[in-house]
């Protein structure tokens, strides 16, 4: 395959939004892909829009575990192979279906998921930076907000 030129042109992203992604997998596949001659990939996450079409509020807990199993990837795999993490905002679920999820209601679990990664996990002072950067005196990650 890597005779193709193929690896050399273009960059694969894995994508997986669950909280309890498989990490083993992950790794495997990230080898797999290193084997077949690429040389760097991409990771793909959401930090709100991937957990149901018609949810109206972000769980950010279910986002934070997902892009803390997204680090545990990261440290288990060669250290120069991870390209970058692709933070997805899905809107709606096609081009049919209502709006899920707006913007406005997703922007502490942008920031909760954007500070652990920056971070490489999350800790009581992490959400503390993100209430004061918000504004915010309570910060939920395990319950809807209010």
């Amino acid at each position: 395959f890597s005779e193709s030129g193929v690896p050399q042109l273009v960059q694969p992203m894995i994508w997986d939004y669950a909280a309890d992604l498989d990490v083993e997998g992950k790794v495997h596949l990230v080898e797999k892909y290193r084997r077949c001659g690429f040389s760097k990939v991409w990771f793909a996450s959401a930090f709100k829009g991937a957990t149901g079409v018609n949810q109206s509020l972000t769980l950010i807990g279910h986002h934070l575990k997902n892009h803390l199993q997204w680090l545990k990837v990261a440290s288990d795999s060669p250290a120069d192979v991870l390209e970058g993490i692709a933070l997805t905002g899905w809107q709606r679920y096609d081009h049919f279906s209502v709006l899920c999820e707006l913007l406005p209601v997703a922007i502490p679990s942008l920031a909760v998921c954007l500070q652990a990664l920056k971070n490489g996990g999350y800790s009581e002072k992490i959400k503390e930076n993100v209430e004061k950067l918000l504004g915010m005196s309570n910060l939920e990650t395990e319950t809807f907000m209010r």
